[in-house]
Formats: C-alpha cells, sequence, structure tokens
C-alpha cells in the first residue's frame, strides 16, 4: 500500500482561522489576514475546535492518492460521500498482462489458505485473459474479478468530513486494510493541520467509545497509539 498526501489547501490552518475570525469581526477579510499572521493562530484554532465550530473547517481540502489497495477496500471508501473519486478503470485499463491481487495477512500467514487464495487467483487471471483473447470486451471480462484485485484512486475530501472519516476508519473495529490506510492519510495531514487533527482518530479519542457492547475493550491502548501520533 502507498498513500500519498498529493495537494492541499495552501496554509490550511490560516484559511480556518481566517474564516472563523470573519464570523465574529466586521472587519474586512484583507485586515483580518494581516491580524491573524500576527497572532497566534495556533491558540484561536484550539478555542474553535474546542466550541465545535467545525463548518469552516470545510474551507480546507486535502487530495490523496491510495495505490496497491484492494477493491474491497475502494468500495468502503467510496461510501463516504461528502468527497471527489477518481479510480483507476476496470473497462479501460486491462488486467490481461498484469493482475495482482492483494493479499491479506490472515491469509499469507497460513500455507494451505495462501495456496487457495494464489491458485483462484492464478485460475481467474487465466480465465480473464482467455475471455480478451477470445474477444469479449475487458468491461465485460472484469465481471470475474475478485474483490482482492489492487486498484488505485485518488480523493480529495475536506477537513470537516476527514475528522468523521478518521473517526470511523481508523477505529480497530474497521477493515484491516482501510484502517491502515486512514492511519497513514492521518499522519500525512497532521504535519501540515497539526492543530486541525491534533484529536484525529477513532471515536474513542476524544471521548467514550460510540461502539458500545462491540468495543474493542483497548481504549486506553488505542489513546495513546493516536496521542504519539506523527
Amino acid at each position: 500500500m502507498n498513500v500519498t498526501l498529493i495537494e492541499h489547501t495552501p496554509n490550511p490552518e490560516l484559511t480556518v482561522a481566517l474564516a472563523a475570525r470573519l464570523c465574529y469581526s466586521p472587519s474586512a477579510i484583507g485586515e483580518l489576514r494581516n491580524k491573524l499572521e500576527a497572532t497566534d493562530i495556533e491558540k484561536f484554532l484550539n478555542k474553535i475546535m474546542a466550541l465545535g465550530h467545525y463548518s469552516v473547517l470545510e474551507h480546507v481540502s486535502f487530495t490523496f492518492g491510495m495505490e496497491g489497495i484492494s477493491r474491497v477496500t475502494s468500495h468502503q471508501l467510496v461510501r463516504h460521500r461528502i468527497a471527489s473519486f477518481s479510480q483507476q478503470s476496470q473497462r479501460y485499463v486491462s488486467h490481461k498482462d498484469e493482475f495482482t491481487s492483494i493479499m491479506p495477512d490472515s491469509i499469507a500467514e497460513n500455507a494451505d489458505a495462501r495456496q487457495i487464495f494464489a491458485f483462484m487467483s492464478e485460475t481467474v487471471h487465466k480465465a480473464y485473459t482467455q475471455l480478451v483473447d477470445m474477444g469479449i470486451p475487458p468491461e465485460d471480462a472484469r465481471y470475474i474479478l475478485p474483490n482482492a484485485t489492487e486498484t488505485k484512486i485518488i480523493m480529495t475530501m475536506n477537513a470537516r468530513e476527514l475528522l468523521h472519516f478518521f473517526a470511523l476508519r481508523c477505529c480497530q473495529r474497521a477493515q484491516w486494510e482501510i484502517r491502515e490506510m486512514s492511519i497513514e492519510m492521518l499522519r500525512l495531514v497532521k504535519k501540515v493541520a497539526p492543530v486541525v487533527f491534533r484529536e484525529a482518530g477513532p471515536g474513542c479519542v476524544g471521548g467514550s467509545c460510540p461502539e458500545g457492547e462491540f468495543c474493542c475493550g483497548q481504549t486506553a491502548e488505542v489513546r495513546e497509539f493516536f496521542a504519539t501520533l506523527e
């Protein structure tokens, strides 16, 4: 898996602070910007975040590139509706010459399971190739491709939705692959907007576990992990 932060709003925390300050000030935007640049933006943002004034976070966005993930994960990812997605097409990109599968560790660590997985991947790949060789369009041959098929996707999401995304997908109960991806995304955004994402992570980081009876029972360990995440 390779997760990269391709682009983001320049000076994201200044942008958030400017939007928040505008809500409470009669001053012109240019004047506000000059005042903010000369003050303690971190202190002001801490206050805004504590008040839950999250609408101003929607003014900044982050664009990620994800490679080496499975269709299992991309199907989960696109359920987050407040985002923009561009995914590698199985209609226009043929898998005839290369068919990469994402193998879960639980399978890779079991010799018999690994053999079954490899056999099925090879069998599907041969079948796909045969269909394409028969003149079947790749857009139709792809119907036999499994969820394990490797894909690539670019996603843009605003900071407010990212906080929601991290609350769900960084959780111990999230599926392992999207959890791994979301933790890496969080590492990346904390470098460019450390105040905004200081307390980002699963729901239990900022309060009690929202999973109720399904709680993982590792709240203390989870909080410590995300408090020290860099």
